[in-house]
């Protein structure tokens, strides 16, 4: 099956529970403290974009990306559904991404995933596509529960 890719609208009901599946993700796996999930309201200041995979009207992922200091960004709320895993949908998400923020003028990403087995396969597709490990940057403090991870574009 074949797959768009394209930005997406948090208020959009289908984005909205892509949102809501990925927040129950983490705290289903991580202590509220060392969950970082942005939420609906999060998006509404309009700061992060996010974009979205979909099969015809089903919303089958998303990602996002959201500017930090200079020309540094940060990847946000990677979230696939179970009919979109082994599709390839993570891997175009994060291609897409990677595209978007070079012609953004981005010259270096940060991410932060869970360290749990839960988000294994989160850090396996990030050291696929360039990702290394790296301390926490802008906003985040060491965490048992977390790893961090870098790109340069």
């Amino acid at each position: 099956m074949t797959f768009t890719i394209g930005p997406a609208n948090p208020t959009d009901p289908a984005i909205r529970a892509l949102i809501a599946a990925h927040i129950a993700h983490g705290d289903a796996h991580y202590p509220s403290e060392s969950n970082h999930h942005l939420d609906v309201d999060d998006y509404a200041d309009g700061k992060t974009t996010l974009y979205a995979a979909w099969d015809g009207e089903t919303a089958l992922g998303m990602l996002g990306i959201k500017p930090l200091s200079g020309t540094t960004a940060e990847v946000k709320s990677m979230h696939v559904l179970a009919a979109g895993r082994g599709r390839g949908v993570g891997t175009a998400l994060l291609a897409h991404l990677l595209t978007a923020a070079r012609k953004a003028g981005t010259t270096q990403l940060f991410l932060e995933t869970g360290s749990a087995e839960a988000s294994a396969a989160a850090r396996r597709l990030y050291e696929r596509h360039g990702f290394a490990y790296c301390p926490p940057f802008e906003g985040y403090s060491p965490d048992p529960n977390s790893v961090f991870m870098t790109r340069t574009l």
